[in-house]
């Protein structure tokens, strides 16, 4: 019914430990009838904040969660994003994420 309706579709999520592209193959997997400009997680809130303040940040997210920052620039970084990624939590990291 949604999709005869006269309203705009969105598939929201606050899932850091996957890009939108594995989500999606996720998704229809399971039978969804989706499209990929359908999802928004809080990974593209990210993207789109740090394009809007463009800034360089350092990711601290799941390495399956990289592409959506594909085209990001990260060298010398001025911000850091901050994901589910328990394997980047650890000293030398949290020290660059600090600096």
């Amino acid at each position: 019914r949604l999709r005869s309706a006269p309203v705009t579709v969105r598939f929201v999520t606050n899932t850091t430990k996957e890009s939108k592209r594995d989500l999606l193959e996720r998704l229809t997997g399971l039978g969804f009838d989706i499209a990929e400009h359908e999802i928004f997680t809080s990974l593209t809130a990210a993207r789109n904040l740090l394009e809007q303040r463009q800034v360089r940040p350092l990711l601290l997210v799941d390495d399956k969660a990289l592409p959506d920052f594909t085209g990001i620039g990260t060298d010398n970084p001025n911000a850091v994003v901050v994901g589910l990624a328990p394997e980047h939590f650890h000293y030398e990291m949290m020290n660059r994420a600090f600096r």
